[in-house]
């Protein structure tokens, strides 16, 4: 028999109960939204909070548990809502703090959690804090990272640090003193030795929660606090050794102390509301950390999100994550894609290939003990658009570039920064967006663009060429996504969208894909589905299994991988030609239709499949 990808009212067979896993949290199903490209309601070509909720019925009959927001808080926009100049009140672009509260309402009446993006690790430009530093206001500067430069006239950066856009991480204003900033010049970063930072985002964390959001995720968790003294690092290319090399920017022992205090602070809230680290560390062991039981309850796991289409990897991986968070008490966590990364589909080769081993790859991970993010769109299969205008990027490190120092006229208390070379500053976006700097600020965004060049000697900071981090071609995977029609913008608003969509995006929306058996859609939606209903699927631990965290690996063939779980199979075959075995149970899903008589099964290529027995 030939059992087929997907089949209506496939979970019907189990029960309705979810697997018991204690906190929510523990096996969530979290879907990331990038809020300017998910649904656009006042036709302005970006999309909104409104836009948002109009489209939470979706999320809800895809199956998830909670929907993460990327940020919505005033800001310039230099970098994509990561430069943040309010962190109380909602940016007119996307709607006001009336349409934040009933999103989150919406969203608790359909069952779905909400976190939302927090950004501690800088400010934007245009912060109140940062324009009294520059105004010269007493006691301001002591907020940020100001440092006078080295050389007998203090022209050289205080130290050899990159930003990870690529160029020196430190800008000189007017009156010589520099500053740092680990991502652009607009997002100058924070002493997190000052109380008043820390006595701010206390306050910042408690105005969400008491507004009724399920919990944060921290951007650049593990960059707060910096080495003393600051050293230098001694080599350029700074970019590649994240998460691979300790760094004196990232990962420092105290930052857990922050992360204890937050902890403390969410758990003075009825509900579990939750803490989430975007965190590079150098070793599973280290990211583990961040989610020991006084800490944070969630860190991604770039390392699952990182690996490649190999099955002696990804058993590497997917056990030395399982193990490091174990030893902690705290589930993995598990993603394929991200608003920083190359979408999987086209990083595992594009085409009907990249398609069927992202499929499979989404089965893996649904199967995995822990929790799991989505990224918007992944559920439609959506490639990478690598084609867009140069013109239409808005990605801050795409136009970087050899920097000139812009003037500031006296008695203004805007920065004196520096900037790229023929680029203009940010505009606010309108319906017709013009090229503006946009982009996630966490360091996951490096992930597929590597860095250009680096080493050497400390480089002028004026006429440096900005080609030791990012690519900035991160766009292509936030090109809106397709909801329904024949052509752009695809039901994604009433007019246009900001970045340009395929013309042969019309096959792939949610209106062409939805009851179609075969369609990546409804592989997911009956994927979760299947994930609730199981009892073995879900958290770590559930029901009887010698190992505590309920999974088992058992013997396969060359490029296969096969684990158990209570009551449950998968089975990965990497390999581009099918492969039989033993049938390891009766199949109830799979990504490609599998070919078994009840004793051998022929294993698809690039296909995973899931057993009951």
């Amino acid at each position: 028999m030939t059992h087929e990808s997907t089949a209506v009212g496939l979970a019907s067979a189990y029960s309705n109960a979810t697997t018991a896993s204690g906190d929510w949290w523990r096996d969530a199903v979290i879907y990331q939204v990038y809020v300017r490209s998910f649904a656009d309601s006042d036709g302005d070509g970006i999309g909104d909070l409104r836009g948002v909720r109009s489209r939470l019925p979706h999320l809800a009959r895809l199956g998830v548990d909670a929907v993460w927001l990327t940020p919505f808080y005033v800001s310039p926009q230099a970098d994509g809502g990561y430069d943040v100049a309010d962190y109380r009140a909602v940016d007119p672009l996307f709607g006001d703090l009336a349409d934040a509260d009933e999103l989150v309402r919406a969203a608790h009446e359909l069952g779905l959690r909400v976190i939302v993006d927090v950004v501690p690790n800088h400010t934007s430009e245009q912060h109140p804090w940062f324009r009294a530093a520059l105004a010269g206001e007493p006691g301001a500067r002591e907020r940020y990272l100001f440092r006078r430069g080295r050389g007998a006239d203090g022209s050289l950066p205080p130290n050899d640090w990159e930003s990870i856009f690529g160029g020196p991480a430190w800008t000189r204003v007017a009156d010589g003193e520099w500053y740092l900033h680990l991502f652009a010049p607009e997002q100058p970063d924070l002493d997190w030795t000052h109380p008043e930072v820390t006595a701010e985002f206390d306050s910042v964390l408690r105005f969400w929660l008491d507004l009724g959001v399920d919990g944060f995720r921290i951007d650049v968790a593990h960059g707060m606090v910096k080495a003393d003294g600051l050293p230098d690092i001694g080599r350029g290319a700074q970019a590649t050794l994240i998460g691979a090399e300790p760094l004196p920017f990232f990962d420092q022992d105290g930052v857990h102390e922050i992360h204890r205090s937050w902890r403390r602070l969410l758990d003075s809230y009825e509900g579990a509301r939750i803490g989430v680290a975007e965190a590079w560390a150098p070793s599973s062991e280290r990211l583990a950390l961040y989610v020991r039981p006084d800490e944070l309850h969630q860190a991604f796991n770039f390392r699952f999100l990182n690996c490649p289409w190999d099955p002696a990897a990804m058993r590497t991986v997917i056990d030395e994550s399982l193990s490091a968070t174990t030893a902690v008490g705290a589930p993995t966590t598990w993603v394929l894609s991200n608003h920083d990364v190359v979408r999987h589909v086209t990083r595992y080769g594009g085409g009907p290939r990249g398609l069927a081993r992202a499929r499979a790859a989404a089965m893996l991970m649904l199967s995995l003990p822990g929790s799991a993010y989505l990224y918007q769109g992944e559920e439609l299969g959506l490639p990478e658009v690598s084609d867009l205008p140069p013109d239409s990027r808005q990605d801050p490190a795409f136009r970087r570039g050899r920097r000139r120092q812009i003037p500031v006229p006296a008695g203004t208390p805007a920065p004196g920064i520096i900037a790229p070379r023929d680029a203009e500053p940010p505009a606010r976006p309108q319906a017709d967006p013009g090229p503006q700097a946009h982009a996630g600020s966490g360091p996951e965004a490096r992930v597929g663009c590597g860095p250009q060049a680096g080493g050497g000697p400390v480089p002028d900071p004026l006429t440096a060429p900005e080609a030791e981090g990012q690519d900035g071609l991160r766009d292509g995977c936030r090109v809106p996504i397709p909801w329904a029609g024949a052509e752009p913008p695809y039901g994604f608003g009433p007019a246009g969208s900001w970045l340009p969509q395929p013309p042969e995006w019309a096959g792939l929306s949610v209106a062409a894909q939805t009851g179609d058996p075969h369609s990546t859609l409804e592989l997911y939606r009956a994927a979760l589905e299947l994930r609730r209903a199981m009892p073995g699927l879900g958290a770590p631990g559930a029901g009887p299994s010698p190992d505590p965290r309920g999974m088992r690996w058992l013997p396969s063939p060359h490029g296969v991988l096969l684990f158990t779980r209570p009551g449950f199979a998968c089975t990965l075959n990497t390999r581009p030609e099918p492969v039989e075995l033993p049938a390891p149970g009766r199949p109830v899903l799979s990504s490609a239709p599998v070919e078994t008589d009840g004793r051998t099964v022929r294993l698809p290529p690039d296909s995973c499949t899931w057993w009951a027995f």
